[in-house]
């Protein structure tokens, strides 16, 4: 999930516990965690939310070097690493996820059936007849996903806000702002940057030299980024605490859950684009982007996925419904692991299903729409 407005749906769950927590704001009494703060429950949200990337890092590090990540074995004609072939798995596989909930959910699909039907399928057409479309959407799918999994954690973020009743809309581009610096800073100062840069080759076939020359180029100053980078969010955070001290001084109630997450997501993600110490980045920060993002789909639409499977009569029919719906999205992404990549209209369908994610995020959660 990720979005300029959200995470998850349940307008009546979230206004619910926006006016209790409201309430409790008004009452004036302290800041103690209950079930009300949670965005589903304590439990669910400490093992699918809150504690993913530090649980991701230790994975990390734990498969660094071991035949989990070192050893190999063909499969499809490819050869993989387990711990390779696994996350390859994992994200393909939340990547299409978000269809249970734009195109599975009835009241979503009713706000805006023109983009769930019609873009999807202009944007495949463009990408099967047209390779500059082709390679410039797989570029950007590289970089549009930097900036959807820092708006996952802001829409996490502006829901535990929700739930302690404070303002939609305070303190909510500081945040936006916080998660950027938190995410991408580190791409751009850390030793990852070459990683995302070099898609930029992609270009090479289609003879677009100048995009060629921009991996060569960001990597040849990429010391003065790190500079401007470490420079402007340093300055940034100081002023973000002190806009935290002021709307406290207005009313605002700060939610430990939030400042946690925050803090444990940015130290994770310095730690690991910046630094890469275990040379796991790749599989640490989507292990736990799409953990969360599984989450958050199953909470909200399980009901939606049990009329859908039919299997809502049934006394574990939750249980199947999670069943089949892991294993359909597990599928797909064993899939897209197998494809062959040079079949130009496969392909085409994979970054569709990328692009669509990316963008059907930024509308389909919204916390100031009460769709969470």
């Amino acid at each position: 999930m990720s979005s300029t407005s959200s995470t998850s749906s349940s307008a009546t769950a979230v206004a619910g516990a926006g006016t209790i927590a409201g309430a409790d704001a008004r009452a004036g009494s302290s800041a103690v965690l209950s079930h009300r703060h949670y965005i589903v429950s304590p439990t669910y949200d400490w093992l699918l939310f809150l504690l993913p990337p530090v649980v991701a890092l230790l994975l990390g590090v734990l498969i660094s070097d071991s035949w989990l990540s070192e050893g190999e074995f063909e499969l499809g004609g490819y050869e993989h690493s387990p711990a390779g072939l696994f996350i390859g798995i994992f994200i393909q596989a939340h990547l299409v996820a978000v269809f249970f909930r734009s195109h599975g959910n009835p009241a979503i699909f009713r706000r805006s059936p023109l983009r769930f039907i019609l873009i999807p399928v202009l944007l495949y057409l463009g990408m099967v007849t047209s390779n500059w479309v082709l390679v410039s959407v797989s570029v950007l799918a590289t970089f549009w996903d930097v900036y959807h999994s820092a708006l996952q954690t802001f829409g996490f973020a502006r829901i535990y806000d929700s739930r302690y009743g404070n303002d939609s809309v305070a303190g909510r581009r500081l945040d936006w702002w916080l998660n950027q610096w938190l995410y991408a800073g580190p791409i751009l100062a850390g030793v990852t940057m070459i990683d995302h840069f070099e898609d930029f080759g992609e270009f090479e076939d289609l003879g677009a030299t100048f995009f060629t020359a921009i991996p060569a180029y960001m990597e040849g100053h990429q010391q003065y980024f790190s500079w401007v980078v470490i420079a402007l969010g340093t300055a940034f955070l100081g002023y973000y605490l002190f806009a935290q001290w002021r709307l406290a001084r207005q009313g605002y109630r700060v939610s430990p859950l939030k400042v946690y997450l925050l803090a444990s997501t940015g130290l994770v993600s310095i730690y690991t684009w910046g630094f890469n110490s275990w040379g796991e980045a790749f599989f640490i920060m989507n292990f736990f982007h799409a953990l969360q993002y599984f989450g958050i789909v199953w909470a909200r639409e399980q009901g939606n996925m049990m009329t859908l499977f039919r299997v809502q009569a049934l006394p574990a029919g939750k249980y199947v419904a999670l069943a089949i719906f892991l294993g359909l999205v597990l599928s797909y992404g064993l899939w897209v692991e197998l494809l062959d990549t040079s079949t130009t209209s496969l392909w085409a369908v994979t970054l569709t299903v990328s692009i669509m994610h990316f963008w059907y995020d930024s509308f389909i959660w919204s916390v100031q729409k009460q769709q969470v």
